[in-house]
């Protein structure tokens, strides 16, 4: 019996169709590029708004950067993107093409705060001002402890030991030894100075207050008095400074300390060994052998060890009157006085046995 032959089904899509379809399709690619571009511009305009932000909003402390004549947009951007006070050079960038300062960034020694805009930033360097910063030097510091706060201010370690390092023509150097560095000799006060104050500038506006204040109160006379020079008045100050805080027991201590002095009996101040300490760089320990110490070397030390505040050089020039020889800080903050071995040991007893007992 005969079988049917298979058929063969075909379809056959028109060209029509495919034309329809692809049609169909042109929109929803079109619109899917046009959210595609969208996003990419919406991407780009947050991108470049956080740019433009502050570095860091909590840091205020203050970088100097030096824009010289002839120093191109881009280069200044790239300095300031090295020294972590903008975000991005290329927001820079577009920024200023977008107000047109791009050519108006003016020359000139700037103090810049990471706390600060890139748009605060640029209007700074249009306007030319040089900015002015406050710099406080406090009593009792320390050489090294002055040098961290011109660092933090900005300036460069190596430019701060070089002014440090440096010799000063001045009147208040008048009986320093030459060999003598400047511990003791920046004035504790805030200052005031333009961005583009040298360090060597800053050391020598804190002489000349010092100067001033040495001046106006007969210091060198009333030094005098005490059988010390200028040198000796201040270096005497200095134990002071850091024995006690407040101006009457600035006066007593001065007292005892002088009266010291004359007999020949060591200063045994604990403040001079924990100096030695530290430029020693060891524990601090009441039979260090260095002649700052002066539980065990009689005399004032090599120089002086902290920066006096004119309380403490009013106190050395114009001492309290009393026989007291010894003094200490009790454990409530009061400073008590003896006169006799026995006193002072009575008032440890009886007042000093938490800060007595420490090293």
């Amino acid at each position: 019996m005969p079988t049917s032959a298979p058929v063969e089904l075909q379809t056959q899509i028109s060209p029509s169709s495919t034309v329809k379809k692809k049609r169909r399709l042109w929109p929803w690619i079109t619109a899917g590029i046009i959210v595609i571009l969208l996003l990419i511009a919406g991407g780009s305009v947050v991108w470049y708004k956080l740019s433009l932000r502050a570095v860091n909003t909590s840091d205020t402390s203050r970088i100097r950067l030096t824009i010289v004549e002839g120093q191109s947009p881009s280069q200044i951007a790239q300095a300031l993107e090295d020294k972590k006070l903008i975000r991005s050079q290329v927001a820079f960038d577009i920024y200023t093409r977008l107000t047109g300062t791009r050519s108006q960034l003016r020359a000139g020694t700037y103090s810049i705060s990471p706390s600060e805009s890139t748009e605060t930033i640029i209007n700074n360097l249009v306007s030319g001002k040089v900015d002015q910063f406050n710099i406080t030097f406090l009593p009792g510091a320390t050489v090294t402890e002055d040098k961290q706060v011109l660092v933090k201010a900005g300036y460069k370690q190596s430019d701060v030991d070089a002014a440090f390092s440096k010799q000063y023509d001045h009147p208040l150097f008048a009986t320093k030894p030459p060999t003598a560095d400047l511990e003791g000799y920046i004035y504790g006060e805030t200052y005031n100075f333009d961005s583009d104050t040298t360090v060597e500038q800053i050391l020598t506006k804190t002489f000349d207050e010092y100067y001033s204040a040495v001046t106006d109160n007969s210091l060198v006379a009333g030094f005098q008095k005490q059988g010390l020079t200028l040198y000796q008045g201040i270096t005497l100050a200095s134990i002071i400074q850091r024995e006690v805080s407040n101006a009457t027991d600035q006066k007593q201590v001065a007292q005892i300390f002088l009266k010291r002095l004359q007999i020949g009996m060591p200063l045994g101040s604990d403040v001079t060994y924990h100096y030695a300490a530290q430029k020693l760089g060891v524990d601090p320990s009441p039979t260090l052998d260095s002649p700052y110490n002066t539980r065990i070397y009689k005399g004032l030390p090599p120089s002086p060890i902290a920066a006096p505040g004119l309380g403490a050089l009013e106190a050395v020039a114009n001492p309290a009157s009393g026989d007291y020889l010894y003094f200490l800080s009790g454990d409530d903050g009061t400073t008590y006085y003896a006169t006799t071995e026995e006193e002072h040991q009575a008032n440890i007893t009886n007042h000093c046995q938490i800060k007595c007992a420490t090293p």
